[in-house]
């Protein structure tokens, strides 16, 4: 009977193993980037196309609804829709992906909420793109597992930010130091954290 218990845990593990392996390939595949849409409908079309199929949400400028439909996206001029925050809460976003972010000239707000993709590389990626150092004034980092000192100390870089929220990130061994750290690089940003 033991047997039987440990072949069908076996099976049960290995089913397991080949479905995350699969979504973990159709995640790579919805991040690719795909650099002559880039050039043929806009930076901020084609950024807005990578995020809503990745299960995350935009909102235009001059606009007050999210959009989270890669059907209901808005259509007329290319250039007139501009995006000025992202609710990727949940979605499957990763540094693959992220070469999308670089053409976007107008993004004030960014929420990464239970992303598990989510790492350092992204939030260094993110803080060294230029558009961003100047427009990126609103942050929020919440349950991302991958993220460590390294990553948010990396947001030094977004010299317009003023408003971080962290909550529910364990790999932040050092909370006191790191706060201490962008605090010093950005003297205006307040920094919404669980110290203890």
């Amino acid at each position: 009977m033991k047997l039987l218990s440990g072949a069908v845990q076996f099976a049960v593990a290995q089913r397991e193993w080949s479905r995350r392996r699969f979504w973990s390939w159709l995640n790579a595949v919805f991040n690719k980037v795909d650099y002559e849409r880039i050039k043929a409908v806009g930076p901020d079309r084609a950024a807005a196309e990578w995020l809503l199929r990745c299960g995350a949400k935009v909102r235009f400028q001059g606009f007050e609804r999210w959009h989270h439909d890669y059907n209901g996206l808005p259509t007329g001029p290319l250039g007139r829709y501009k995006i000025q925050a992202i609710d990727a809460t949940e979605s499957c976003i990763m540094y693959r992906g992220f070469d999308h972010l670089d053409g976007l000239k107008y993004l004030e707000e960014i929420k990464f909420n239970k992303c598990i993709y989510i790492e350092d590389t992204c939030l260094e990626r993110l803080s060294s793109t230029e558009n961003l150092q100047e427009s990126l004034y609103m942050m929020e980092v919440v349950s991302c597992g991958n993220v460590t000192d390294k990553g948010v100390i990396a947001l030094h870089r977004l010299r317009n930010l003023e408003y971080l929220f962290l909550r529910d990130l364990p790999g932040i061994s050092d909370k006191h130091a790191t706060v201490d750290r962008l605090q010093t690089a950005l003297p205006r940003l307040e920094i919404e954290m669980d110290l203890d």
